[in-house]
């Protein structure tokens, strides 16, 4: 009984897997709004009534590739911000560290176009994220405000001046994400968050087209000078 239990689940995990390929095919083909189960199911050979029993609307399968999306991205980041670290153990370098994940970022951007626009591009219309989302949407963030704070605790890291009409909105923020952090670091750290994933946008929704030539070296020296701009503190 165990082993035919253990073939159903691993025939499950086949099956979900060649969905959601199908489904991110269609995504490249036609975008999110036109994913329809009915064509995945026609194109994998499937009834619809099959594909249902995996995902039972196109909600559901739009998730799962949100959430796959996310934690793809996610995990290039935490590689590209552990690798770092292996390569330049002593002293950690919180400048180097910030760009080695903003470039990690962007590569897998550049490299999955399609998987980026529906986490980062327009929303879809009649869709709702669900709370599912809410943690692999954070990974990225949660890496950023990590070398942030490794880089408070070691005085690597000088936060620019907050203007007063700023304050209450940087103590909400520092309060939501990072308490133990000064609000105008957090403030300056979601400003450059954001700019980050502006750079990442324009090259991958084509703003740069005869604009940028050498976008990786213009990403680079770009994307340091944001986390300067954030107060981090390159070292050496």
């Amino acid at each position: 009984m165990t082993s035919v239990q253990g073939a159903r689940a691993r025939a499950r995990i086949e099956i979900t897997a060649a969905i959601k390929d199908e489904a991110r095919k269609q995504l490249a083909a036609e975008g999110a709004p036109k994913l329809s189960l009915r064509a995945v199911a026609r194109e994998l050979g499937m009834v619809s009534s099959a594909l249902y029993r995996y995902f039972p609307s196109r909600d559901d399968l739009l998730t799962a590739l949100i959430v796959d999306a996310y934690d793809a991205v996610g995990a290039a980041a935490e590689q590209a911000l552990a690798a770092a670290d292996a390569d330049h153990p002593h002293p950690r370098d919180p400048v180097a560290r910030w760009t080695a994940v903003g470039r990690a970022v962007r590569a897998w951007a550049v490299a999955h176009p399609h998987e980026y626009a529906l986490i980062y591009g327009s929303p879809v219309p009649g869709y709702s994220a669900p709370q599912d989302t809410i943690g692999p949407a954070s990974r990225v963030g949660l890496v950023l405000i990590g070398i942030a704070r490794d880089a408070f605790t070691t005085d690597g890291i000088a936060p620019p001046p907050l203007p007063a009409e700023l304050r209450p909105e940087a103590e909400r923020m520092a309060a939501d994400l990072a308490p133990d952090l000064p609000p105008a670091l957090v403030a300056a750290l979601v400003a450059a968050w954001s700019q980050l994933f502006g750079l990442v946008s324009f090259e991958v929704f084509g703003q740069f087209n005869r604009i940028v030539e050498e976008r990786e070296e213009f990403f680079t020296a770009a994307v340091a000078r944001l986390g300067r701009d954030a107060g981090l503190l390159s070292r050496g």
